[in-house]
């Protein structure tokens, strides 16, 4: 199998080569030609092989397949990078540094209630070591305000849930209590 293997991978190497786009050419021109390379393999993979190999090529197929419709766009936009590894690096590294300063396998569910705020000082502090103090004081105490109310209003629901979990009975009766406070005896 090796020689079919390598000649595969020599197709996905030229798969990357050709949506790295050394020659910039525009999007059109990305997808004439993947769409060229891959008639191509679609070819190769139906004269040549059997089995494993064919399998393989064919779920490189479907899944090129799969993301073509929004493949292409970043050919287009100058701005707008060609993956998110960037940014799949910065949430990793997020959640690392939650799981070690918590001390859980998981990340807490305090990084999705309260991401708006702890993404950014995540990220201020990889990028700007030397912030201190004065630099984290609130511009505008307003904004500072309505993020706060934000963040709590995410976080009410999660405490609701914790104390039904940890007595319904107790909680249910509460609902109970505080409905009576305004019906009409």
């Amino acid at each position: 199998m090796w020689p079919g293997l390598r000649r595969a991978y020599q197709w996905v190497e030229r798969t990357a080569n050709i949506l790295r786009n050394a020659s910039g050419l525009d999007s059109a021109g990305v997808r004439r030609r993947l769409a060229a390379m891959l008639a191509a393999l679609v070819r190769w993979t139906r004269r040549r092989y059997r089995g494993v190999l064919r399998q393989a090529l064919a779920h490189f197929l479907l899944e090129t397949r799969r993301y073509w419709k929004g493949l292409f766009h970043c050919y287009d936009a100058p701005d707008l990078p060609r993956t998110d590894n960037p940014l799949e690096h910065l949430f990793g590294t997020c959640r690392y540094h939650e799981r070690r300063s918590s001390g859980r396998v998981r990340g807490s569910a305090g990084l999705v209630v309260r991401g708006a705020v702890r993404l950014p000082a995540i990220t201020s502090a990889q990028l700007l070591p030397e912030i201190d103090g004065p630099h984290l004081a609130p511009e505008d105490i307003n904004d500072w305000r309505q993020l706060r109310t934000q963040l709590e209003q995410r976080r009410v629901p999660r405490v609701m849930g914790r104390r039904f979990r940890a007595d319904p009975n107790g909680y249910l009766q509460d609902i109970e209590d505080g409905l009576r406070r305004y019906l009409p005896a």
